[in-house]
């Protein structure tokens, strides 16, 4: 299984800026797309972005511009920058990672970190 650690929220003003990280660690063969998304209070679990092994990007359109997704496969480590935060950025971040425990799965199973709340006031 593989386990996921997001770290990096916060309390941040305004047009501030903050840094995710989420590590993997555990025994998966591979680790193939890994993600971020959010939930704010009262509300659903929406897509943040996307990022496939080779690195590309997808992201929510309404998430493009102001956040970047990127990744570290020595570190097992996906990250999320979000600049100009608005205050309705606020909301528990999560990761995800797609994984195979071993060469013979045919298919990817799915990890979820714990959550890091980032809170952005006006």
């Amino acid at each position: 299984q593989v386990q996921l650690v997001e770290s990096g929220g916060g309390l941040v003003q305004a047009g501030g800026s903050l840094t995710l990280s989420c590590a993997a660690s555990g025994n998966a063969f591979s680790i193939d797309d890994m993600g971020w998304y959010r939930q704010a209070p009262g509300k659903q679990r929406e897509l943040v972005a996307i990022i496939t092994r080779g690195g590309s990007p997808i992201y929510a359109d309404s998430m493009k511009g102001r956040f970047t997704i990127s990744r570290d496969n020595s570190k097992n480590t996906v990250y999320l920058r979000m600049n100009n935060l608005v205050p309705e950025d606020t909301a528990v971040y999560y990761c995800n990672a797609d994984f195979r425990i071993s060469s013979s799965d045919t298919s990817f199973r799915r990890a979820w970190g714990q959550g890091t709340q980032v809170t952005v006031s006006s």
